[in-house]
């Protein structure tokens, strides 16, 4: 999934934050319930402006962005 088009950033729109297109909720919001186990559908019917594709364009982001940041793990020595 190609979250850009889905996530993006407007100055006149929660002063710059990453939101999603067409709605006032942020990338954040989104990503904090999730993170602390709120359901998608829990999610989409506290904003129901949201779509499956927004909740799958967060993931997406946070999977693209955690693969940019974690280290990569040294392989075992092999003796």
């Amino acid at each position: 999934m190609d979250y850009h088009e889905y996530i993006v950033r407007d100055p006149k729109i929660c002063g710059g934050r990453p939101t999603f297109r067409g709605t006032r909720v942020t990338l954040r919001t989104v990503l904090a319930s999730l993170g602390v186990g709120i359901s998608i559908e829990e999610i989409k019917s506290e904003f129901p402006s949201l779509t499956d594709e927004h909740i799958w364009a967060a993931i997406a982001f946070a999977a693209a962005s955690a693969a940019e940041d974690l280290p990569v793990p040294e392989a075992p020595r092999v003796a």
